[in-house]
């Protein structure tokens, strides 16, 4: 019996040695964990947007985060709203007040504070219970940490903050996508509010033209056939009128969404035309290396292989264990005859056995979730570098399309209409030839105004393939149809 109780004082002895190196490990350790944690960055993570924004866009972005911030970009946006829009002020104006772009840096925050998170220690768990027998009352204090978080912390916090850069240039990737969608939806809803203007015009000569061929015809100076062609001119430019005042409002409120603005805001001052081409288009011989060396998306891939790469080691390092906690013991036992309190110490280790999961499951998990990655990222960028070429031969086509009405269709469909006017007032052709004529030179103009509208679109599309934010638009507006039924352009 003595033999028991020298066993026990051995192993006691043992245990409090144990206990003490713990203990000490616990206060040595601490700091060195404390300083792996990392804090909240001053702008909120939003340095990376900023700066892509600076660069690709040259323009401004704010997380608003206070009624202050919130009040000085309304003022900012209502100083751009008395003055008529360029494309410019309406991507800054959407960049300071679309609330959907804003809660994508809401996202952002949301990552910064998951990455905080995984940088922390894991909190002890501290239990205490209590149980009553008939002899004596036995209270037991349990302080359980995980050994495994501890001991992957630092592989833990640097996916953190790799999940973070990748939150951050996806915030980027909005801010790039939202401002893509602006340029595309002003440019349409300019070229719309053209086109109705210029059809506008064009109803106005065939309703005087109408007034006079309705009295020619009552003094019998024109037969029953012309009037009715010149009517239905008419009647039919009066229809394609509506439908471009209707798609022109439509354009207008969809760049109103964008721009977050409603009530008295939503006045917008349109040009009345769009923008001129410029002398030359742009020469990027280099477009592909340029594409794969900033598209935002590409980047977001590459991360995401690296990160890949870190959970596949993270994986083996941890394929045996599924569970490992330490835990010390406080039981403080309290007699119910004498009242004496009686304290013991201890500490239970748990772990979980590899008997049927050997951890094979995990990696190879693991390994095709990586080369998944891999096979992504190759397939993205080919794709980026078959956008980019397809992006700038559309882009050039459509310059040189829309030069191309500019120089030579227009002008001549100027001359074949002043000497068709001049031949009609002679007398030497009939209303069925002007009218022709006029319906030819309507479906050049409109041709004309969406060529020039499309050009502009491409030229977001080259933008968009060069530095990501989505898929190109395409031309986007239906084409309108001109007097006489057919397709304008055709």
């Amino acid at each position: 019996m003595s033999s028991y109780f020298l066993s026990r004082a051995l192993f006691m002895q043992q245990l409090s040695r144990f206990r003490v190196r713990v203990r000490l490990l616990c206060v040595v350790g601490a700091p060195w964990l404390l300083s792996g944690c990392v804090t909240f960055s001053p702008d909120g993570g939003m340095s990376v947007v900023a700066n892509v924004a600076g660069h690709e866009l040259r323009k401004d972005v704010v997380a608003i985060r206070t009624p202050q911030e919130a009040e000085q970009a309304s003022d900012a946006v209502r100083s751009f709203l008395r003055r008529p829009l360029t494309a410019d002020t309406a991507v800054q104006i959407a960049l300071l007040n679309n609330r959907g772009l804003q809660a994508a840096y809401n996202e952002l925050g949301i990552a910064e504070a998951n990455r905080v998170q995984a940088s922390l220690p894991p909190n002890p768990t501290v239990s205490v219970g209590r149980l009553s027998g008939p002899a004596e009352i036995e209270i037991e204090k349990r302080i359980v940490a995980n050994i495994l978080s501890l001991a992957t912390l630092p592989a833990r916090a640097e996916i953190a903050t790799q999940r973070f850069s990748q939150a951050q240039l996806r915030a980027a990737e909005d801010t790039l996508r939202l401002a893509a969608d602006t340029r595309r939806t002003y440019y349409r809803a300019v070229a719309q509010r053209q086109l109705a203007a210029f059809l506008a015009q064009a109803q106005s000569a065939a309703e005087t033209a109408t007034q006079l061929a309705r009295r020619l015809g009552e003094t019998g100076a024109m037969n029953k056939l012309d009037q009715a062609r010149d009517q239905v001119f008419y009647a039919e430019l009066t229809a394609q009128l509506a439908t471009a005042r209707q798609r022109a409002t439509s354009e207008r409120e969809r760049l109103t969404r964008l721009l977050g603005l409603w009530g008295a805001d939503a006045n917008l001052k349109l040009p009345s035309t769009l923008a001129a081409l410029p002398r030359r288009p742009l020469a990027l011989p280099d477009i592909e290396v340029e594409a794969i060396r900033r598209r935002v998306d590409l980047q977001i891939a590459r991360i995401e292989v690296d990160l890949m790469a870190r959970s596949y080691g993270l994986g083996q390092a941890t394929r045996f264990i599924n569970l490992l906690e330490v835990a010390g013991v406080s039981k403080t036992k309290k007699e119910r005859e004498t009242g004496e309190r009686v304290r013991d110490d201890g500490f239970e280790l748990e772990f979980q056995i590899p008997i049927f999961d050997l951890g094979e499951v995990r990696v190879r998990q693991a390994e095709h979730s990586y080369m998944q990655a891999v096979n992504r990222l190759t397939e993205k960028a080919v794709n980026v570098r078959s956008e980019a070429r397809d992006a700038f031969r559309a882009y050039r086509s459509t310059y040189d399309i829309a030069a191309h009405y500019r120089r030579e269709i227009i002008p001549l469909r100027k001359i074949i209409s002043d000497e068709t006017l001049l031949r009609y007032n002679a007398m030497m052709i009939d209303v069925f030839a002007l009218l022709a004529e006029a319906r030819q030179r309507i479906n050049s103009n409109v041709a004309a105004i969406e060529a020039q509208r499309d050009f502009w679109l491409a030229s977001v599309d080259l933008a968009t393939a060069v530095t990501g934010g989505g898929v190109a638009g395409g031309g986007g507006a239906t084409t309108a149809v001109a007097a006489g039924g057919e397709p304008a352009g055709h």
